[in-house]
């Protein structure tokens, strides 16, 4: 079962490997290059790091609701929400002494998150709506909702908002780690790293991540058992929006320091594979996020080589890999039984 990840990624590279053959280049050649701009300097280390982060909380979040039996597909929505309502956070606290900015900006993307989260997991708590469907239209309705609202916030003709103020930034890594100098990575990813050890903490350590946890595994034995799965199941899609709003702040308070339409690049529908490949572990979580990001920036280096749709052809392949590996190793266990 746990070398289940390992053989979607060995999959997934040969697939790749296989399609950058026909193309008349060398794969080991090429892979080569990809993993040394990700990790053979200390930018293109800092730049794998920033790719990953936002993937560290859409990961987080994917899994959160993975392990209550919820498939959460509205992480890009909460992600968005959870960077425009940090924006606007920013510009409201101007003037305001650190950290009140910025502490402002995580809250509110917090509660932009959960809240997001919180409406499919009440429609599935009290009327059994789907949470697939729910959680897509959703995305749909957040994009929308935030290109109306931000209007008046937009600067000009430009589709982003003025700059926060200096006490709502986040600082680089690179005042940590000066090898990362001229890089975009920050603080975002040490607050990655704190929930990663919180969401473990919660569901492994304490009664309600029990509840979610059993509630995934068997939700009508669960209920037999005196819990409920309805408040489970809501609480699970909060707290899941609410990791993928923080998400957000690696954008607006760490990068641009703004919002920025269309920032979220698609961070939340990826987090489904990072949490799938990390077996919806926090731990998994943190190294199927390095690897995306690595894949992320490794194919922007090499794309003049090869088709920059490659890095997503890669992606898909490895949730296909993913899942089916999930499922090959779920019945080699149940004949060795």
């Amino acid at each position: 079962m746990a070398l289940s990840p390992v053989a979607a990624v060995g999959a997934a590279l040969l697939a790749g490997s296989a399609f950058i053959a026909a193309i008349g280049e060398d794969p080991l050649a090429l892979w080569s290059l990809v993993f040394a701009e990700a990790f053979g300097t200390g930018y293109g280390l800092g730049q794998t790091l920033f790719k990953a982060t936002p993937l560290v909380f859409t990961g987080l979040a994917v899994a959160l609701g993975f392990r209550a039996g919820l498939f959460n597909i509205g992480a890009e929505g909460q992600l968005y929400l959870g960077g425009f309502a940090a924006g606007l956070a920013g510009l409201a606290l101007a003037g305001l002494p650190w950290p009140l900015p910025l502490l402002g900006c995580a809250l509110a993307a917090a509660l932009a998150g959960g809240v997001w989260g919180a409406i499919p997991g009440a429609l599935k708590a009290r009327f059994g709506a789907h949470e697939v469907i729910n959680t897509i239209m959703l995305n749909f309705v957040a994009f929308a909702l935030v290109s109306y609202l931000g209007r008046p916030h937009f600067m000009f003709e430009s589709v982003r908002t003025a700059e926060l103020p200096p006490a709502a930034w986040l600082p680089r890594l690179d005042a940590l780690w000066p090898a990362l100098r001229g890089s975009p990575a920050n603080a975002a990813l040490l607050l990655g790293l704190a929930l990663a050890a919180g969401v473990g903490a919660f569901l492994f350590r304490t009664r309600r991540g029990y509840e979610l946890r059993a509630v995934g595994l068997n939700a009508a034995a669960a209920e037999y058992g005196g819990i409920h799965v309805g408040r489970a199941q809501l609480l699970a899609l909060a707290l899941s929006g609410a990791v993928a709003g923080l998400g957000g702040l690696n954008f607006v308070n760490g990068y641009k320091h703004w919002f920025e339409l269309g920032f979220s690049g698609g961070a939340g529908f990826l987090g489904i594979a990072v949490a799938l490949i990390g077996r919806n572990h926090p731990l998994g979580v943190l190294l199927a996020a390095l690897f995306f990001g690595a894949l992320s920036y490794g194919g922007l280096v090499v794309h003049q080589r090869v088709p920059g749709e490659l890095v997503e052809v890669l992606e898909g392949i490895v949730i296909l890999c993913a899942i089916s590996a999930h499922r090959i190793a779920e019945r080699l266990a149940r004949r060795m039984r």
